[in-house]
């Protein structure tokens, strides 16, 4: 898979979670799929990931905003910012980094997170 498609296929996936398309971004990802994320074991499969993304998750809606993307084959990273609102009603605003890995099929095999907050 090239870098272009690789970017397309991030961008892709940024769309449909801001689109609360949970089927749509599901299909992005191979059956076997592993996503890790802090504060969840991680993720494997995706009825994991439906789960996550119909419930689990501590987020209402939002915004990504890329910032910049680089990638070479199979990976592709990601910085940004999200924007948005928790379930219980707070906002949010914090910067990220995602790193997804493509399979053969041009599907995300894996997915990590890291947020950039304060902890302590």
């Amino acid at each position: 898979m090239n870098e272009e498609t690789l970017t397309a296929l991030a961008r892709t996936y940024y769309s449909k979670v801001d689109a609360g398309d949970v089927d749509g971004l599901l299909d992005l990802f191979t059956a076997d799929a592993v996503y890790r994320r802090p504060g969840y074991e991680p993720m494997r499969g995706r009825q994991s990931l439906n789960s996550f993304y119909r419930g689990e998750r501590v987020i209402a809606e939002g915004r990504h905003e890329v910032l910049s993307m680089t990638a070479e084959s199979p990976r592709v990273a990601v910085t940004g910012t999200f924007s948005g609102v928790l379930k219980d009603g707070s906002r949010v605003r914090l910067a990220f980094a995602d790193f997804f890995t493509a399979g053969a099929d041009g599907l995300f095999t894996h997915r990590e997170t890291y947020f950039y907050a304060p902890l302590v």
